[in-house]
């Protein structure tokens, strides 16, 4: 496995290993969380998981339709939102990519969305059933997107905005999620995070410069107000640009794969989620190589994974 290719699973796997570490702890408060040390696909024997009834190791949501956008991917060669939308209908519907194809934490907004969907509503805009709704379940499932995209960077950019379409509409999703596919990106090519969050602002910014996106650069400026100082803090709700902030403070600080989800988690609330998406970016800088074992030998369903993320590595290579 070359350098890309590590890059390449790093992220998938980053994603959903992350993504499953944080499941037990979901919907539990900063202080509620075991110590850092504690925290681990397996929580302490005292802590009051969040799934119970969820085998430890077992990726949610946010993994499953990062799989469902994958699967698309490769099977249209583009980005085809009917396509998408009908496969996150399918996860919901009957668990398409999910482990045991069990379906156990569908957001409400998505709930609403795809309900729009089953009746017929074009996908355009079932995303918009709830108008200001700014959740995060559009951004924890882009990362497959930026990996396979072979495109240029304003390609990326506009097919991270139709992905949020069927469930997360609101422009705020979609220029969190045009973002992180950027930096993605630049990740990807070997860049430190730093240079990548400020490549990927300076490139983001020079796409919405187009009168076309004007609305885009509007809320871009003003509510990620990205040149802040000290902006890119968070606290791991389930906000959108509370997400992004809180993976991008993370990937500042971290030194490791196994650190920067392990500080995800710790942050509490939604663990699962945050440490998908900080997961995703994480496992594209340190690699697969550095996802510790034994998690890995834990994630269920791990052959199901392996099987897409070699089908993707070899379009690529091809």
């Amino acid at each position: 496995m070359n350098l890309k290719e590590n890059k390449i699973k790093g992220g998938i796997f980053g994603l959903l290993t992350g993504d499953a570490l944080g499941v037990p702890y979901e919907f539990h408060s900063a202080e509620d969380i075991p110590p850092y040390e504690e925290i681990e696909m397996t929580p302490p024997h005292n802590f009051m998981t969040s799934y119970p009834n969820v085998k430890n190791g077992t990726w949610s949501d946010d993994g499953s339709q990062a799989l469902c956008l994958l699967d698309s991917l490769l099977q249209r060669g583009k980005f085809d939102l009917d396509d998408f939308s009908d496969k996150i209908l399918a996860w919901y519907d009957e668990g398409l990519w999910a482990v045991d194809n069990y379906v156990f934490d569908a957001g409400i907004q998505t709930s609403w969305a795809l309900s729009e969907y089953r009746r017929g509503t074009s996908p355009e805009i079932c995303g918009n059933v709830k108008p200001e709704g700014k959740g995060n379940g559009a951004l924890m499932r882009v990362l497959p997107l930026a990996l396979w995209h072979q495109g240029t960077d304003e390609e990326l950019v506009a097919d991270a905005h139709k992905q949020c379409l069927i469930t997360h509409g609101h422009i705020t999703n979609q220029v969190c999620c045009a973002l992180y596919c950027l930096v993605a990106r630049q990740l990807l090519s070997g860049e430190s995070f730093e240079n990548a969050l400020e490549k990927s602002i300076e490139n983001l910014r020079m796409i919405y410069s187009d009168d076309k996106y004007l609305e885009y650069a509007e809320d871009f400026e003003f509510t990620l107000r990205p040149d802040e100082p000290g902006i890119w803090q968070g606290t791991g709700r389930g906000y959108v640009v509370d997400s992004l902030r809180s993976s991008f403070m993370i990937m500042k600080e971290s030194v490791s794969y196994e650190d920067t989800v392990k500080k995800a988690v710790a942050l509490g609330n939604d663990t699962d989620t945050t440490a998908c998406i900080v997961g995703g970016i994480a496992g594209i800088k340190f690699g697969y190589d550095n996802i510790p074992k034994r998690w890995l030998d834990m994630l269920r369903d791990y052959e199901k994974a392996e099987e897409i993320t070699e089908r993707l590595i070899k379009k690529i290579n091809n």
